[in-house]
């Protein structure tokens, strides 16, 4: 089995269409239905994985990606959500989730999207591999990054950002190709994705950042 994944969604008929589909992939998978059984769940069974409704009675499902966070527990996040809104893609992003899809969805896509979240936080490690750009290093196989000797912690998403940024320091990535990259996919409307991330990673990494706007074009890890 691939491991267990958490759903914290509160429409009965949502949720055990994903059950059923995760299961079909080989996940385990543990329903819950409202927040504060989901934060709850969260604590007890240490998913590999979650997928959260944006919108839930109790807590709702940005104030569990935040503890979960505050709690430095890193665990890939997935938000459903009902509002095809830009600032609740934005909050769920800058609380630090993975990534996330727009009612309705495709079951598939979805499962999909959990697959490529899990990749990004427990990838094939390259043996002993270290990548340092300035101040920040990069220990691929140990899934650390330090920035001046001092640890950073990052979710999933953000390492696997940073790595394929400082593997090819100076070189011009569009967001297209950083969807296509880090996400496993390609859609305009991922542009702004890419763009909070880098925000919440720019902020992490803090004046040390080697992260560099090509204005119109993309991102790029300069050269010190």
């Amino acid at each position: 089995m691939p491991g267990l994944v958490l759903v914290v969604e509160d429409e009965p008929a949502i949720a055990d269409l994903v059950r059923l589909y995760l299961r079909k992939d080989g996940f385990g998978v543990h329903v819950v239905h409202d927040g504060t059984a989901g934060l709850d769940a969260v604590r007890r069974l240490s998913p590999v994985a979650v997928v959260l409704d944006v919108g839930l009675p109790g807590i709702d499902g940005v104030e569990i990606c935040r503890r979960m966070r505050a709690a430095h527990d890193w665990t890939p996040v997935l938000f459903v959500t009902a509002r095809d809104d830009e600032v609740d893609r934005i909050l769920g992003l800058e609380m630090g989730a993975d990534d996330y899809v727009t009612k309705p969805f495709s079951p598939r896509e979805l499962v999909a999207r959990v697959r490529t979240v899990l990749r990004r936080a427990g990838g094939v490690p390259v043996l002993d591999e270290v990548l340092r750009v300035g101040d920040v290093e990069v220990l691929v196989d140990q899934r650390r990054v330090r920035v001046g000797g001092a640890e950073v912690a990052l979710t999933a998403t953000e390492f696997a950002l940073l790595t394929h940024l400082v593997r090819a320091p100076g070189r011009v990535h569009t967001r297209d190709q950083l969807l296509a990259a880090v996400w496993g996919y390609t859609a305009s409307s991922g542009a702004r994705t890419v763009d909070v991330h880098v925000a919440q990673l720019r902020a992490k990494l803090g004046d040390a950042s080697p992260i560099r706007t090509v204005r119109g074009v993309g991102y790029a890890a300069d050269v010190p």
